[in-house]
């Protein structure tokens, strides 16, 4: 239908007819859905809209295996698909995440999207409905189920491509500066105390374990989205669609996406729920939390550089102060930290998103969706970047082996020689006078230099040494 005004064009819906703009590639109830939502200016990232076009492409090729969709409707939807795959039709996806708690408006925006692009393919105006949104773009679907699905198909892809190769990459770094720093010794410190020696590459050993185990969380986390609740079309009874549709899709998603997809035994509960969403976000905010450790671990460590602890440098990346020459912050881990303060409270929305359970269906799914996918977006570029600009540049300094002689909890090795009340009263007077545990032991002690030399070796404190060495704490 057409319009005097050159700039929009008339389209329809079930509610009836509408304006859209004359070059837009949505219809009526997008447009509808743009004017009832103008809430922010956040919008599903383009991993979600991928994931989308992954599903409506998988969709129709299905839909055509099965026999239940004309082939040069269907090969329309492929290419058309594809062309939202490949982000060639990402300024026509226009909603804003705080909308219809299902995502409906967003299922409906991409059924618009594809169905007047394949028109368009077959020669059609658009508007026109040679490929209609609901009847073929949609067949064997619903909101319902589609959004959950693109949702885990999106973070998936997210935390395959972008993720796991990020904490791995990190983790690399981490463990080659281990291994640098391993003969470095130093003081350990428990409770923001002086400990026991340790060595600087065991430190960073426990950093690349906490990358390394990241990656493990996030396989679980993989396992949780791996099942899809694509196939219960509207309550999870499957009605309108082909009792092999969303194992046959699933395969097929799983072929071109290079991720593992699979039908929910239950569609019910994947309706229903936001459960293995949640459980990945839950796996992201230990990420973060990991993360927070080791950046403010390695901030604190290379305080200074004079009147802190100086044990490390780390890359100086810009200037730190706008008052203060010469002064250098170490804002690369700032910025670390600052993610994981976000990503926390990314997992809060995510959280109650999952409360939003009602019966037969979630209504919080798009700002579950944002939160989890910003979330695995910011977590990966987060250690890239700290591990390119920080991690790989950190020089261990002379301080940390420097000050283990002065270390008092070097009183800990004699212990199994004189006792811990004995052992104690050393280190209580080498704090009161300035002395080391060396020079007290000497001096209250019958144990010879040679084996004050052998108890008071700081490299063999570094190791596990039942027999010789007592406790800390």
């Amino acid at each position: 239908m057409t319009t005097s005004n050159p700039n929009v064009r008339i389209e329809r819906d079930s509610m009836g007819q509408m304006e859209v703009p004359a070059d837009a590639l949505y219809g009526a109830s997008t447009m509808r859905a743009v004017l009832n939502f103008p809430i922010s200016d956040l919008r599903f990232p383009r991993t979600f809209i991928r994931a989308l076009g992954l599903i409506k492409q998988s969709a129709a090729k299905t839909n055509m295996s099965l026999g239940v969709m004309d082939e040069t409707i269907g090969n329309a939807i492929v290419e058309a698909a594809q062309d939202v795959i490949d982000g060639k039709l990402d300024s026509h996806f226009v909603l804003d995440i705080f909308q219809t708690g299902s995502g409906t408006s967003t299922n409906t925006n991409a059924n618009e999207v594809i169905a007047n692009r394949a028109s368009q393919l077959l020669g059609g105006d658009l508007g026109s409905r040679i490929v209609h949104p609901n009847d073929h773009v949609n067949l064997g679907q619903s909101s319902n189920d589609v959004i959950p699905t693109a949702i885990h198909l999106a973070a998936l892809i997210a935390i395959n491509e972008d993720l796991i190769p990020g904490l791995e990459f990190l983790r690399d770094e981490l463990q080659a500066k281990a291994d640098e720093f391993w003969p470095v010794i130093k003081t350990g410190r428990t409770h923001l105390q002086d400990a026991t020696p340790v060595r600087l590459g065991q430190e960073f050993l426990g950093y690349a374990g906490q990358a390394e185990n990241g990656v493990r969380r996030l396989r679980r986390a993989q396992d949780a989205l791996a099942e899809v609740a694509l196939g219960g079309t509207a309550v999870g009874t499957g009605v309108n669609t082909h009792p092999e549709f969303s194992a046959r899709t699933c395969r097929t998603l799983s072929d071109v996406a290079g991720v593992n997809v699979r039908e929910t035994d239950n569609h019910f509960q994947a309706q229903a729920t936001l459960d293995g969403i949640v459980e990945a976000s839950g796996e992201l905010r230990t990420i973060a939390i990991s993360l927070h450790k080791i950046a403010n671990d390695i901030r604190f460590i290379a305080c200074g550089p004079r009147a802190g602890l100086g044990e490390i440098t780390v890359p100086e990346v810009q200037p730190g102060s706008s008052i203060m020459p010469g002064k250098v912050n170490p804002v690369i881990s700032e910025s670390v930290i600052q993610v994981a303060a976000h990503v926390v409270g990314n997992d809060a929305a995510v959280t109650l998103a999952g409360q939003g359970g009602y019966f037969e269906l979630n209504t919080m799914m798009p700002v579950a969706a944002y939160n989890l996918l910003q979330s695995i977006s910011l977590l990966a570029a987060s250690a890239n970047n700290f591990a390119e600009q920080c991690v790989k540049g950190i020089e261990a300094t002379d301080v940390g082996p420097a000050m283990v002689e002065k270390g008092l909890m070097l009183g800990t090795a004699l212990a199994p020689a004189i006792g811990y009340d004995a052992a104690a009263a050393i280190a209580k007077e080498a704090a009161a006078t300035g002395q080391t545990i060396r020079e007290v032991a000497q001096q209250r002690t019958e144990i010879t230099e040679e084996q004050l030399s052998e108890l008071l070796n700081p490299e063999e404190m570094t190791k596990p040494s039942l027999e010789v060495r007592g406790g800390g704490g």
